[in-house]
């Protein structure tokens, strides 16, 4: 939505609001580092393996730049949504952190349009009206982080403009894990009594070594390994956008957006490999020993490695996307019947073209760092018992349209009601530059529906306020989950595409409730709180299934029904110097469908089938979350805080039957500090994880047996995502 905003206290929903001061207490040039903070649903998996590249869990719902991860939520910032075309996954990184003026994270509403099953993420930029001045922050700190970043605003009359600019580079505490960002943002904006305008432009040029998971063996013996690589993202991103409202009468506002969005995002990733050599050795073949590997040139590869080499490969694929749309709402204000009212109708329009290219070359794996370099040989297409490998050339168009409608009614004045909808519509086509046939990529593909939402506040006190709401929500398929979607011809996930079967859409069902209050305490005191209870179930999810032939491959398929719920308790409290939060969260999300799925390569439970019952808690989702942090305001100059963050255990990805121990939970402690020198002038210092616990984030299972895997040695198959160990971060920040 865009202009004309319902006011928070009647929104039937739970409300997590991040301003600019929140982030400005982070060093982390990452937006996530801040809402893992500051939201009490909110965790990270760290999939990537990157502390610069996370991901975002919501209520068991996740938002991550890794393609080939169903998405759940919905993000937009001033206005446009920035989930990617192809699969969805949202890059945080492009998101520069100083440029935020509000951060919305809101629970599900149809009127945020597709994918926000969970929720979505609103977020609003500094501009020249809301920022004025000028500053520079300089931060240097653990595992060679450099970091600076400058912002300026200035208004002059009814004219206004803002530009930030950030840039950072670390090393990684990991092996072969440094990273460089390199954003800007800029806004230059016209406002008057009556009318107000907006031009943006964001742009980002980053890369990312993400090492992404490591096996316990090897972590055991050095704690920053890293398993098989290189694994690197090059993104590049460029956003244009004009955003403006106009008062057409005293209670009549029209507000729109347009924009323009372009995506390259180059990956590579070292892997493991199933092509070995033939039984005739100048050959070579995949794992059966006789179906041939073949070639760029379409003719079996012949064997060039020397003897006794490990043989991996170099999956190289890359994504570029133009996309562009608006949107358009009018917005009334008038009172219905001599009550309060605010009407708000609207629509959008999203499309993109995307070019998606994949590639394998084969290498040789060196047995003790483990790195993997190429030999020149390029696998060619193949399909066979082993799945289906080769090059591919896939050009996609989205089209997604919506209406949407929503109306606040104050009916007395105690209780609110809210009731709305939006239509969805969505045309996926997809065109195989190269194969033809039963592999062939190309298919169309068309999604609608509408969802409701109907919801109501009541003032049950001056100081407290319950809420209800009941919304749906869906999601259609991703053109990269529609071009992996055949059980008989699985696919290396996104990089070997192939076929592209009908996927159902995903319809989320949400019903949440709960109270929140604010009280003035006697002097300066101030008490906070929230408290609140919510269900949601989606039908035909859509899950990454492993393929019957290894964990290298898969497809995505529509699983039935699961379930999230939990409960958010909240609670935040001021006096003087000192302020107080604590947070809990309990996210319970399970199957509520049998499901019969493949064991994934290395689980310890063997390798028969996985039979999913309903009540089965789904992978990588931690159900319990604490948050705790206290500020204290020392004297005029200096002030001292910190924050414990603990999450609960999980269950490993691939782990959906439950069988196998759990992921164990963890928690850190940091700390953070200010001391303003001069009135232009400040010192600020960060400890993270100040007794340097040693913790997972995220946990699966390899292949030990593979001829990579078979060098790690030992019998454990766990592969996790260690924790960043203790890190001291300090900057100087100067006005002017």
């Amino acid at each position: 939505m865009t202009g004309t905003e319902v006011r928070s206290a009647d929104v039937p929903a739970a409300i997590n609001k991040i301003d600019a001061q929140k982030f400005e207490k982070q060093s982390s040039p990452s937006v996530v580092s801040t809402m893992l903070v500051n939201v009490p649903s909110v965790s990270t998996t760290n999939e990537s393996g990157n502390s610069f590249e996370p991901d975002l869990q919501f209520r068991g719902f996740i938002a991550t730049p890794i393609t080939g991860t169903p998405i759940g939520l919905a993000v937009y910032q001033n206005g446009v949504r920035i989930n990617e075309a192809f699969g969805d996954n949202v890059h945080w990184d492009f998101i520069p952190p100083d440029a935020i003026h509000t951060m919305d994270i809101v629970t599900a509403n149809p009127i945020f349009g597709l994918n926000a099953l969970g929720g979505a993420v609103v977020v609003q930029m500094k501009n020249g009206f809301n920022y004025q001045g000028a500053e520079n922050d300089f931060v240097a700190g653990s595992y060679g982080r450099v970091q600076d970043s400058f912002q300026w605003g200035k208004q002059d009359g009814n004219y206004a403009a803002y530009f930030a600019i950030d840039g950072a580079h670390e090393d990684g505490f990991r092996e072969r894990s440094s990273s460089t960002i390199r954003r800007l943002y800029g806004d230059v904006g016209y406002k008057d009594e009556q009318s107000e305008i907006h031009l943006n432009v964001t742009a980002a040029d980053n890369f990312f070594n993400a090492p992404a998971t490591t096996p316990v063996e090897l972590l055991n013996e050095n704690y920053s390994a890293v398993y098989t690589t290189p694994q690197s993202d090059a993104l590049k991103m460029g956003m244009i956008s004009l955003q403006g409202n106009t008062k057409l009468t005293d209670t009549l506002t029209l507000a729109g957006t347009l924009y323009y969005r372009y995506l390259s995002d180059h990956h590579v990733d070292g892997n493991d490999t199933d092509v070995q050599v033939c039984d005739d050795p100048t050959l070579l073949c995949f794992t059966d020993g006789t179906t041939p590997a073949i070639g760029s040139n379409g003719q079996q590869l012949p064997n060039l490695f020397p003897a006794g080499a490990v043989i991996g490969e170099i999956d190289r694929n890359n994504t570029q996307t133009n996309g562009w749309g608006g949107s358009l709402q009018i917005a009334d204000t008038a009172k219905l019947n001599g009550m309060d009212n605010t009407f708000v109708l609207g629509a959008s329009l999203d499309m993109a073209a995307s070019n998606f290219n994949a590639n394998t070359e084969l290498g040789t794996v060196d047995p003790n760092t483990f790195v993997v370099t190429g030999n020149g040989q390029y696998l060619g297409y193949t399909t066979s018992d082993e799945g289906s490998i080769g090059p591919v050339k896939l050009h996609t168009t989205n089209t997604y349209v919506g209406v949407y409608a929503l109306d606040t009614l104050d009916v007395t004045k105690r209780f609110t009601l809210t009731l709305g909808g939006r239509f969805n519509f969505a045309n996926i086509d997809l065109t195989d530059l190269l194969q033809s046939g039963s592999g062939s990529l190309t298919g169309n593909h068309q999604y609608a529906r509408f969802n409701p939402v109907i919801g109501g506040t009541y003032k049950i006190t001056p100081d407290i306020l319950g809420y209800a709401s009941y919304s749906e929500s869906n999601r259609a398929p991703t053109p990269l989950e529609l071009g992996c979607s055949d059980p008989n011809l699985p696919c290396v996930i996104d990089t070997f595409l192939v076929s592209d079967p009908n996927l159902d859409q995903v319809v989320s069902r949400t019903v949440e409730l709960g109270l929140r209050g604010k009280t003035n305490l006697s002097g300066d005191q101030t008490l906070g709180w929230k408290l609140g209870l919510y269900r949601t179930e989606n039908s035909d999810d859509i899950l990454n299934v492993v393929a019957p032939i290894g964990m290298t491959f898969g497809y995505f398929a529509n699983v039935g029904k699961t379930r999230r719920e939990g409960i958010e308790a909240a609670v935040n409290y001021n006096k003087g110097d000192w302020s107080l939060f604590a947070s809990y969260a309990y996210v319970d999300a399970t199957y509520q469908s049998y499901v019969t799925l493949n064991p994934p390569s290395g689980d310890p439970a063997g390798d028969e089938p996985i039979h999913v019952v309903p009540g089965d808690h789904i992978s990588r989702i931690p159900a319990h979350h604490f948050k705790f942090g206290v500020d204290y305001q020392v004297n005029d100059k200096w002030s001292v805080g910190g924050n414990v963050l603990a999450v609960g255990d999980q269950y490993f990805g691939g782990d959906e039957s439950n069988e196998n121990p759990k992921l164990p939970g963890y928690a850190t402690v940091n700390l953070h500090t200010t001391y303003q020198i001069s009135k232009n002038m400040q010192f600020h210092a960060e400890i993270e994880n100040l007794f340097n616990n040693k913790y997972y984030l995220n946990g699966t299972y390899f292949d030990n047996t593979s001829s990579v895997g078979s060098l790690i040695g030992g019998t454990n198959t766990d592969t996790v995502t260690p924790g960043k160990p203790f890190s001291i971060y300090a900057g100087l920040k100067v006005t002017f």
